[in-house]
C-alpha cells in the first residue's frame, strides 16, 4: 500500500507541477463485467441515456448521462478483473459511490423494489433535524448488478443545489462520488491543496439513521464536500468509528470490477490515470 501511493503521489506531483488546477469533474468511470446487462440497469432502470458508445481492440465503453452528468461504463473485454469483494462494508477504503438525486425517495424506492435491486441499506432514512447541515436528506443506498454501491438522496427545500428541487424527473442527475478515506486532513492536501478543490460543505454524521443508511454498526462519519467549478462534487468520508476499514486490494488495476475513477479537467494536462493517497483513481481528461 505505501508503494502505491508512492506513486500515485509522485505521478500526481508531475501532472501538477505546472501549477494547473482542477476546472471541473467530467465524470465518473466505473468498471462493468458486462457491458450490455449494465446498460439495460442503468437505462431501464436509473433513465441514464446513453450519449456515444465505442469498441477498442480490449474495450467497450458507454457514455451515459442523468440530467447535466455523466457516467463512464468500460468493459475490459480480454482481461477479466477481479469481482467486487463480497463482503465490502461502507469503511472500507475502496468504497465509492455515485449519489443519483431523485425527486421522489417514496416513488424511486419503489422502482428499485420492482426491478429486484439488491439493497445496502435496509430501507431509505432521513437525517435527523438536530444535524444542521444534513437534517432532512433523506437516502438510501443498493448496488448495481456487479456489487457497485450507489445512492440515491433527496434533499428537502434549502439544502443542495436548487436545481435538485425539480419534479419534472423522477431521477435529475449526479450530485456527487463520495470515497472512504482514512484521514481527511491528509485527503484535503490532495484535493484541495494540490488540485484545487474548494471545501463546498462539511458535516459529521452519527446516529440510528446513519447506521441503518451505511449498514455499519456504529457508524460516525466525518463528511467534507469538495466541488471543482463545474460538475459533480467529490465526497470525503472519514469512518471516526468503527475504525479499521481495510485498504484497497493489492496492486488494484483498471479491469478489477472495484475500480472506479473520478475524472478530472486539466487544461492542457496530458491524459493519464493516478491514484490518492488512499488508492483511488482519478484520470486527468482535457
Amino acid at each position: 500500500m505505501l508503494r502505491r501511493t508512492i506513486l500515485g503521489l509522485l505521478l500526481s506531483a508531475a501532472l501538477f507541477a505546472a501549477g494547473e488546477k482542477v476546472t471541473a469533474v467530467d465524470s465518473v468511470g466505473v468498471t462493468v463485467s458486462n457491458l450490455d446487462r449494465a446498460l439495460a440497469f442503468y437505462t431501464g432502470v436509473l433513465t441514464f441515456e446513453k450519449i456515444s458508445a465505442s469498441s477498442e481492440a480490449d474495450q467497450r465503453t458507454a457514455r451515459l448521462k442523468l440530467g447535466d452528468e455523466y457516467l463512464e461504463l468500460i468493459q475490459y473485454t480480454r482481461q477479466k478483473g477481479r469481482p467486487m469483494p463480497a463482503d465490502t462494508r461502507s469503511n472500507d477504503l475502496w468504497f465509492q459511490h455515485v449519489a443519483l438525486i431523485v425527486s421522489d425517495m417514496d416513488a424511486a424506492y419503489a422502482r428499485l423494489r420492482a426491478n429486484g435491486v439488491r439493497n445496502v441499506s435496509l430501507e431509505p432514512q432521513t437525517l435527523p433535524s438536530w444535524n444542521k447541515n444534513a437534517g432532512g436528506i433523506k437516502a438510501f443506498y443498493f448496488q448495481d448488478p456487479d456489487g457497485h454501491r450507489l445512492e440515491i438522496l433527496q434533499f428537502p427545500a434549502g439544502k443542495g443545489d436548487p436545481k435538485w428541487q425539480r419534479k419534472d424527473a423522477l431521477f435529475l442527475g449526479i450530485d456527487h462520488t463520495a470515497i472512504a478515506v482514512s484521514d481527511t486532513e491528509q485527503s484535503l492536501r490532495f484535493y484541495r491543496d494540490e488540485l484545487g478543490l474548494n471545501i463546498a460543505g462539511e458535516s459529521e454524521n452519527y446516529g440510528p439513521e446513519q447506521e441503518r443508511l451505511n449498514n455499519v454498526a456504529g457508524a460516525r462519519l466525518r463528511i467534507t464536500a469538495l466541488r471543482a467549478p463545474s460538475g459533480p462534487g467529490i465526497e470525503l468520508l472519514e469512518y471516526l468509528a468503527p475504525r479499521g476499514g481495510r485498504p484497497f486490494p493489492d496492486a488494484p488495476q483498471p479491469h478489477d470490477l472495484f475500480h472506479w475513477e473520478t475524472r478530472l479537467v486539466l487544461g492542457h494536462r496530458p491524459a493519464a490515470l493516478f491514484r490518492d493517497p488512499d488508492g483511488h483513481a482519478l484520470r486527468a481528461v482535457r
